[in-house]
């Protein structure tokens, strides 16, 4: 397996869904959903590139981490690295159906494990979306984070049992799902979530509950209140709102408001484990990646090990680059900027 085998598999089961851009920016499939591009003209999507883009490094060589460690701890699962299979469903209305929801919810996750990281699943309106997740999740002993859409709270406590029942370690709600016309159209609503609906969700559900969606210290705020155990920092990977920040832009802001009061999580834009030492320094204390996952999974289990090995290792050649033994050391004292 390598990334040019990859590419060739990804472009012939996508069709034109996605064209497995050599560099996936959001330009050439600007506005088109279904398939993986952002809402509109595509400008969230893109901004969450460019703001990772401008971000900078201090290159530091004189020192002694020659060997840097990317293990970390996540809810109870040690980690080869804080790198997650960001929640993807609707392959079929998405991906042009090339390969079944249960295979692919179990390709992302399979895939995790054997990287010695964590996957999460997604939701949809067909019902198999979520009961894919859960059983991918189940199959690998739990490691794994299901992902339900903000549907009225009774419906998503629900679900978090049966996540619970297949030993996730965590639940997350992508509350940035809450204006997606699709599932409101087959009588399954789905909106915005009070604090004192969060509030609910944080005291009915057995599991740590994540809030993703976060892009705001207000929102980031209002879920530590209402007890969720962390947030995704994220834009929904540009397909909801048109013209957001990039959120390596937003995030700084919202770490400095509640790192170590909850978990906080980012996605957006992160291509390389060079985006991951960024996404770190900015504030992050795990990240999440979508689209070039979503693109490995073409090859099955075996292509998404391979993306996760290879960003793996690109955060360790970047730590030794600016001089990081362990995740520990990497701050905001790694990111240049002009005086």
């Amino acid at each position: 397996m390598d990334k040019a085998v990859l590419r060739e598999l990804g472009r012939k089961k996508f069709g034109k869904f996605c064209r497995v851009c050599n560099t996936c920016d959001g330009v050439a499939c600007a506005g088109e959903i279904p398939g993986i591009g952002g809402v509109l003209t595509g400008r969230s999507f893109q901004n969450n590139i460019l703001a990772l883009r401008a971000v900078l490094l201090h290159q530091r060589i004189v020192h002694g981490a020659g060997s840097p460690d990317t293990s970390c701890e996540i809810f109870g699962f040690k980690m080869a690295a804080p790198l997650i299979a960001a929640p993807i469903g609707g392959i079929s209305y998405n991906l042009n159906d090339f390969t079944p929801e249960g295979d692919y919810a179990r390709s992302i996750v399979a895939g995790s494990v054997q990287s010695g990281c964590l996957g999460m699943t997604g939701d949809g309106g067909p019902e198999i979306i979520y009961r894919s997740g859960i059983e991918a999740i189940t199959e690998a002993g739990g490691r794994g984070i299901p992902t339900i859409k903000p549907r009225p709270n009774r419906d998503i406590i629900r679900q978090a049992e049966t996540a619970a029942r297949s030993g996730a370690p965590a639940v997350a709600v992508d509350v940035d799902s809450a204006a997606l016309v699709n599932m409101t159209r087959i009588n399954q609503p789905v909106g915005p979530k009070t604090e004192r609906e969060i509030a609910e969700l944080a005291r009915e559900i057995q599991l740590p509950l994540i809030i993703k969606g976060v892009m705001t210290v207000e929102d980031a705020e209002a879920s530590l209140a209402a007890g969720a155990a962390g947030i995704v920092v994220s834009n929904h990977g540009g397909r909801v709102l048109d013209h957001t920040p990039g959120t390596a832009a937003v995030l700084p802001g919202i770490a400095r408001a509640v790192k170590g009061k909850m978990a906080v999580w980012v996605d957006g834009g992160v291509r390389t484990g060079v985006d991951i030492l960024k996404m770190l320094a900015l504030g992050a204390e795990a990240i999440l990646v979508g689209r070039p996952f979503m693109q490995a999974a073409a090859g099955g289990a075996e292509g998404v090990a391979f993306a996760f090995a290879a960003m793996i290792e690109q955060l360790k050649l970047a730590m030794i680059m600016t001089g990081a033994s362990k995740l520990a050391d990497i701050d905001d004292s790694f990111i240049f900027r002009e005086k």
